[in-house]
C-alpha cells in the first residue's frame, strides 16, 4: 500500500480482497463450554467415548429376545414371563432369556440378552380392561428383530472426529460437545474492535444537540454490528477534528490491545476531514474510492500493525460499509470459513433512478409469498436516512450500469437477517419511489 491517495476507484470485491489479505485467524482461547456458544473452534473434537455409550430402548416396552415374538399376532399372541423392570438410569440384574421380557423404559441399557423393544402399545398393557395374566405379558404384534433399540455408538463412535476446525458453534454444536464431554473449548479469541467516531459537529447520546450538533449514532450501531459479528466493541470518545484529538484516541485503542481499529468520518477530503492526515502520517495507509453507493469513501491501512477501516461519516453509509467490509474481516479473524452474507433473488415492488457509476446497496424489506420473495423499499434511501435501514432485511444490489430498476426487476439481495414467515399472506404496500442520497 501507499501512502497517498489513489484516485482509482476499486470494485467492492477488490476492496473485500485487499482487507481479506491483511487479516489473519486470532489466537486460540480455551472457554468452559457454555461460553463457546457463537465461538469458532480452533482445533478439531474427537469423542472421548460411544455415544450412546451401551444399547439402550428407544420406546418405553418390553425388552425380549426378538426371535420369541415373531409369531405374535393379534388373534394369537404371545405371552412372556416379566422378569422386572429398568428404569432409565438403572441397570438390569437379569438376563433375558428365552420366553421371559423385561419392562423398560425409554433410555435405560438393555438388559443382556435382549435384541429388541416390544412398544407398550403392542401389549396387553395398552388395554387396561382386557384380562392379564399375573407376571405375563402378551404381545399381540412381532416388530422386526432389534426395533427400538438405539445401539451402542451408532451415533458417534469413540475416537472419531466429531466437529472440525472453523466449526460455528451453535445450539446443536453446543449439544454434540456437551455429549462428548467437552467441558473445555478451544477457540478462537473474539476480536477487539476500538470504534471512533469523529466530527466537530458531534454530541454524545446523553447530550442535547445544540445549533450545527448532531447525537452520534455510528458508535452505537457499529458496536451493534461487532457484537453481532462476534467481536468485542471498545466505544472511544468523540474525537474532534483536532490531530491532537485524534491521536490520543489512537493511542488509547492501541493500549487496549484493539486488533482492529474502526472509526466513522473524516476519510473524504474535506479541509476538516483529518483522519485522513494523521493515518498518513503514523501508519501504512491508501485511501480508496470504492465503487459503490452508498459509502464511497472508505479507508483502509495499518497502523502500528493493527489494521484500520475508515468508514464515511454519514450514518447509513457507515453500516453498510461495516456490512461489506468489517463483517467479513471479523469473522476472518474469528476462524470462520465463510465470510459473506447469503444472498437471495427477489422481485422489487418499488421503483428507482440514478446514476449508473457505481453498484447501488439499496435498502428493502422481504416478504416471502407463496415460491418467491419480494423486495419492498424501506422507505427514502438517502445515506443520512438511518431508518431507511430499520426494517431492512437486505441491501438489494443494483448493478453498475442500471440506470433504472422498475417494478419487476428480479435482482440479488443480501441478507441482513432472514425474517420471520408471517402466519397469513399480506398484500404488498405500495413502495414508495425513493431518491439516492450521496455518499
Amino acid at each position: 500500500m501507499q501512502n497517498r491517495e489513489t484516485v482509482v476507484l476499486l470494485s467492492v470485491e477488490a476492496a473485500q480482497a485487499e482487507i481479506l489479505r491483511h487479516v489473519a485467524p486470532l489466537d486460540a482461547v480455551t472457554v468452559p463450554l457454555p461460553e463457546a456458544f457463537g465461538r469458532v473452534l480452533a482445533a478439531e473434537i474427537s469423542a472421548d467415548m460411544d455415544v450412546p455409550p451401551f444399547a439402550n430402548a428407544a420406546m418405553d416396552g418390553y425388552a425380549v429376545r426378538g426371535e420369541d415374538v415373531q409369531t405374535a399376532r393379534p388373534d394369537a399372541p404371545v405371552a412372556l414371563r416379566i422378569l422386572g423392570e429398568v428404569p432409565a438410569g438403572g441397570v438390569a440384574q437379569t438376563a433375558v432369556v428365552s420366553g421371559t421380557a423385561m419392562r423398560i423404559m425409554t433410555g435405560a441399557p438393555l438388559p443382556p440378552g435382549a435384541d429388541t423393544v416390544v412398544p407398550f402399545e403392542d401389549t396387553d398393557e395398552a388395554r387396561p380392561d382386557a384380562w392379564r395374566p399375573r407376571g405375563l405379558v402378551r404381545v399381540f404384534k412381532a416388530p422386526p428383530i432389534g426395533a427400538s433399540v438405539r445401539a451402542a455408538g451408532e451415533d458417534i463412535r469413540a475416537g472419531t472426529p466429531v466437529l472440525g476446525r472453523g466449526t460455528l458453534i451453535r445450539a446443536a454444536e453446543l449439544g454434540v460437545l456437551a455429549t462428548i464431554g467437552a467441558a473445555q473449548v478451544p477457540v478462537f479469541r473474539r476480536p477487539r474492535v476500538a470504534i471512533l467516531a469523529t466530527g466537530d459537529e458531534l454530541v454524545d447520546v446523553h447530550e442535547r444537540p445544540g445549533p450545527g450538533q448532531i447525537r452520534n449514532a455510528n458508535s452505537y450501531s457499529n458496536a451493534a454490528q461487532v457484537l453481532d459479528a462476534g467481536g468485542e466493541p471498545l466505544l472511544l470518545p468523540i474525537a474532534r477534528d483536532r490531530e491532537d484529538e485524534l491521536n490520543a484516541r489512537l493511542d488509547q485503542a492501541l493500549a487496549w490491545g484493539a486488533d482492529l481499529l474502526l472509526t466513522s468520518g473524516g476519510v473524504s477530503v474535506g479541509d476538516y476531514d483529518v483522519v485522513k492526515k494523521v493515518l498518513q502520517q503514523r501508519g501504512r495507509m491508501e485511501f480508496w474510492r470504492v465503487k459503490m453507493k452508498p459509502g464511497k469513501p472508505v479507508a483502509f491501512g495499518l497502523i502500528a500493525g493493527v489494521p484500520l477501516l475508515g468508514l464515511p461519516g454519514n450514518p447509513v453509509s457507515a453500516m453498510v460499509g461495516f456490512e461489506l467490509f468489517g463483517r467479513p474481516a471479523l469473522l476472518k479473524m474469528q476462524g470462520r470459513a465463510g465470510y459473506r452474507r447469503p444472498t437471495i433473488t427477489a422481485t422489487f415492488t418499488g421503483r428507482l433512478s440514478d446514476r449508473a457509476d457505481r453498484r447501488q446497496y439499496v435498502r428493502v424489506r422481504i416478504e416471502q409469498r407463496d415460491d418467491q420473495f419480494l423486495a419492498h423499499l424501506t422507505g427514502e434511501q438517502g445515506s443520512g436516512m438511518l431508518t431507511s435501514m430499520l426494517h431492512a432485511d437486505g441491501l438489494m444490489i443494483v448493478p453498475e450500469g442500471m440506470t433504472l430498476v422498475e417494478p419487476g426487476a428480479r435482482l440479488a439481495v443480501m441478507m441482513l437477517h432472514w425474517p420471520e414467515v408471517p402466519a397469513q399472506p399480506q398484500r404488498a404496500a405500495a413502495a414508495p419511489e425513493a431518491r439516492q442520497g450521496c455518499c
